[in-house]
C-alpha cells in the first residue's frame, strides 16, 4: 500500500518597515540610490560607533503584534547574532533571541473548503537587514552595497501550522493586508520589502513526530512560494520512498528551473553564539505607550468589509476587490466623501481602473489619479455634460496623467452637444444617407435603429447624448 504523506509548513516572514531612517542610525531607507551612499559609521559597523534605536521601529513592531493578537513583551532587549559574511559589516547582526517584542499570537485564515483556521505566531522580533552582495561576472569579483545594511525589519515566525501551499498563501495575504493597513510597510515582494523563508517537512499521515525540515530562501512572489512548496514536498517524499533521509539544511529555490539546491547546513542558535547587545539599552514598553499604539490601530479589512455592506450596500464582489488593497479602499472612501455616490465610484474602480491596471501590470499603490478628479468625472457624466464613451476617454487620460477632467473636456472639445436643432439636422442627413436601414426599421427590424444611432454618433464625433439621438430618430422615422 502506498504511504500517504502530510506536509508541515512554518514560515519566517521578514518585513521591511516603512520608516524614513534606519533602525539604529539616521541614514535614509529609500529604495535604490547609488551604492554605499545611504551609509554612515553606525550602519557600516565602524569601531567606536554606537547604535540608537529608532522609536518608530518599536511602534510599528508593537502595532503589528497587537493586530496579530500577540502578547507584547514589556521589558525586552536586543541580542547579537554572530556570523561572518561580507555583506554583514559588524560581523554580527543586531536581532532579538531571548526577549522578542511580540509572542504567542495568531491570525485566522480561510481554508479551501471554506472553514477558518488559526495559524499561530510563535514570535515577532525586530532586527537590522544586511547589505547586498552583487557578483560582477566581467571582473570576476563580488561587490558589496551597504545601503540596505541597517534597514529595519521585523521577522514574523509562525508555528508549523500550515499544511498546504494554499494555506501558506492565505496566511501571507492576510499578513500583508494587516501590515499594509497599518502603514507599517508596503510589503512589495518584488522589491524585497516582504520576504518569506519556508520551513517544510513531510511525515506519514497519522505520525505524531515532525519530519526533518529544510528551509527555502529566495522566494519573491506568491507563485514562486507555491511552486517551491510543491517542489520541496515532492523532493522529500521521493527521498524517503527511496530509503534515504532528509538533511536539515538551507536550500535556495530556482524558480526558472523549478528546483531547489542546497546552500549550507542549517545552523542552530548555538552556532550564532547569541549574547545581549551591550551597546543598546533595554526596551521598556509603558502602559501609556501601549495604549497610545492600541488607540491608533486602523479599521482593518474585515471591519471595513462589514461597514461597506451596511453603509454603501455594495455587492460582495466589489467589496472584496476594493478592500483587497488599502490604496484602493482609501481612494474609494475619499471619492465617496466628495461625490456621495458609492455605486458610481465602485463602478469606475471595478471597471476601467481594474482593466487599465491589468493592461499596464500595475498595483493599487501605483494609482496616480486623485479622488477629486474621479468625483469630478462622475459629476460630468451625471450632468450629461459628457456621455459614457467620452467619459472613458477622459478617464484614460486621468489614469495616465491625473488630468483635471473638466479642463480636459474643454480643451479637447468633448462636451456633449445638447443643441437639438444641430442634432436634428445631422440625424436628417443620416436618415437620407441610409435608405436601406430606414426601410429595414419600417419592416420591424429593431436592430436597424442601432445602426442609425451609431452613424449619428460617428457624425457627431461621439459628442451627442445617445438618449436624445434615439428619441429624435424615432420621432423622424
Amino acid at each position: 500500500m502506498t504511504k500517504q504523506y502530510e506536509t508541515v509548513i512554518g514560515l519566517e516572514v521578514h518585513v521591511e518597515l516603512a520608516t524614513k531612517t534606519k533602525i539604529f542610525c539616521g541614514c535614509s531607507t529609500a529604495f535604490g540610490g547609488a551604492p554605499n551612499t545611504h551609509t554612515c559609521p553606525v550602519c557600516t559597523g565602524m569601531p567606536g560607533s554606537l547604535p540608537v534605536l529608532n522609536k518608530q521601529v518599536l511602534e510599528y513592531a508593537i502595532a503589528v503584534g497587537l493586530a496579530t493578537n500577540c502578547e507584547i513583551t514589556r521589558y525586552g532587549k536586543f541580542d547579537r547574532k554572530n556570523y561572518f559574511y561580507p555583506d554583514n559589516p559588524q560581523n554580527y547582526q543586531i536581532s532579538q533571541l531571548y526577549l522578542p517584542i511580540c509572542r504567542k499570537g495568531g491570525v485566522e485564515i480561510a481554508t479551501k473548503d471554506g472553514r477558518t483556521k488559526t495559524v499561530g505566531i510563535h514570535e515577532i522580533h525586530m532586527e537590522e537587514d544586511a547589505g547586498k552582495l552583487i557578483h560582477d561576472e566581467w571582473e570576476d569579483c563580488s561587490l558589496v552595497d551597504y545601503n540596505r545594511s541597517g534597514v529595519p525589519l521585523i521577522e514574523i515566525v509562525s508555528e508549523p501550522d500550515m499544511r498546504s501551499a494554499e494555506e501558506v498563501i492565505a496566511y501571507l495575504e492576510k499578513l500583508r493586508l494587516i501590515i499594509q493597513y497599518l502603514g507599517a510597510s508596503d510589503c512589495k515582494l518584488q522589491e524585497g520589502s516582504m520576504r518569506a523563508d519556508v520551513n517544510l517537512s513531510v511525515r506519514e499521515v497519522g505520525a505524531k513526530e515532525f519530519g526533518t525540515r529544510t528551509e527555502m530562501k529566495n522566494l519573491n512572489s506568491f507563485k514562486a512560494i507555491a511552486r517551491a512548496i510543491e517542489g520541496e514536498r515532492e523532493r522529500q517524499i521521493d527521498l524517503l520512498e527511496e530509503g534515504g533521509q532528509v538533511v536539515q539544511e538551507t536550500r535556495r529555490w530556482d524558480d526558472a528551473k523549478g528546483e531547489s539546491y542546497a546552500m549550507r547546513s542549517k545552523e542552530d542558535a548555538q552556532d550564532y553564539r547569541y549574547f545581549p547587545d551591550p551597546d543598546l539599552t533595554p526596551i521598556v514598553v509603558s502602559d501609556e505607550m501601549l495604549e497610545e499604539i492600541r488607540a491608533k490601530q486602523p479599521e482593518f479589512r474585515t471591519e471595513k468589509m462589514l461597514r461597506y455592506k451596511e453603509e454603501f450596500d455594495l455587492p460582495d464582489y466589489d467589496i472584496d476587490i476594493i478592500t483587497g488593497a488599502k490604496p484602493m479602499a482609501d481612494l474609494f472612501e475619499a471619492t465617496v466623501a466628495i461625490c456621495r455616490q458609492p455605486k458610481q465610484v465602485s463602478n469606475w474602480l471595478m471597471g476601467e481602473t481594474m482593466r487599465l491596471m491589468k493592461e499596464q501590470e500595475m498595483d493599487a499603490e501605483d494609482l496616480r489619479f486623485s479622488p477629486e478628479h474621479l468625483a469630478g468625472l462622475i459629476a460630468l457624466v451625471d450632468s450629461k455634460a459628457i456621455n459614457s464613451s467620452v467619459a472613458k476617454e477622459v478617464f484614460q487620460a486621468m489614469f495616465e496623467e491625473d488630468v483635471e477632467p473638466e479642463q480636459y473636456v474643454e480643451q479637447k472639445g468633448l462636451k456633449t452637444v445638447n443643441d437639438e436643432g444641430a442634432l436634428r439636422k445631422t440625424i436628417e442627413e443620416v436618415i437620407a444617407g441610409n435608405p436601406q436601414s430606414v426601410e429595414d426599421y419600417h419592416k420591424g427590424k429593431e436592430k436597424a435603429i442601432g445602426f442609425l444611432v451609431g452613424q449619428t454618433m460617428k457624425a457627431m464625433k461621439g459628442k451627442a447624448d445617445p438618449g436624445m439621438v434615439n428619441r429624435i430618430l424615432k420621432e423622424l422615422l
